[in-house]
């Protein structure tokens, strides 16, 4: 796989981009579940989220070796 090199300031805030969006989507989750009735199964659309968050935290963690 070719890489672009990436100065350090970039790739931290990038990174911090990324791992904001995990929380957002972890609390999108979060927010979809606990509107559900406990009755009722959880969306799909909540691991879907939850699986977003882990994404976006691994490529977050891909950056940390560009720095």
């Amino acid at each position: 796989m070719k890489t672009t090199p990436i100065d350090s300031r970039t790739a931290i805030h990038v990174r911090s981009l990324l791992l904001q969006l995990a929380r957002d989507e972890d609390e999108i989750a979060a927010d979809e579940a606990a509107t559900t009735p406990y009755w009722e199964p959880v969306p799909a659309s909540v691991a879907g989220h939850r699986e977003a968050a882990l994404a976006l935290r691994a490529q977050a963690d891909e950056l940390l070796t560009a720095i």
